[in-house]
């Protein structure tokens, strides 16, 4: 990244109030649990009912409750009822975008230890 716009970076974030930093601690601690990784990744197909994500979660009901829950509170997923059955869906596309930016990043730190690893 060029140094000028990586210096406009830092500025902006500067600038951010104590509350919207709060904020995005709190999106950011919403994403530390692998269990909630998985079922945003499952989300990311399309809408599921709780019962499909318990699957998907390999957990169990309980436990997948729990994570919807602070996924919800954390406005990254919306819940509606159809019938008996709790429907989930990611709410905020910035999911999307994280899990793009994280899978590339990942991905090219992979193929590069991969490279080193043959000595190539």
């Amino acid at each position: 990244m060029p140094k000028k716009a990586q210096s406009k970076r830092v500025a902006a974030g500067k600038q951010l109030p104590d509350a919207a930093l709060e904020l995005i601690a709190h999106r950011f601690r919403a994403l530390s649990e692998p269990v909630r990784l998985k079922l945003l990744s499952a989300l990311m197909q399309g809408e599921k009912n709780v019962t499909q994500l318990v699957e998907a979660a390999g957990t169990g009901q309980a436990n997948v409750s729990k994570h919807l829950s602070v996924l919800k509170q954390a406005g990254m997923i919306a819940t509606r009822r159809e019938g008996l059955a709790t429907i989930c869906s990611i709410s905020d596309p910035a999911i999307f975008q994280l899990c793009e930016i994280m899978c590339a990043k990942l991905k090219a730190e992979h193929e590069e230890r991969s490279r080193h690893l043959a000595g190539v």
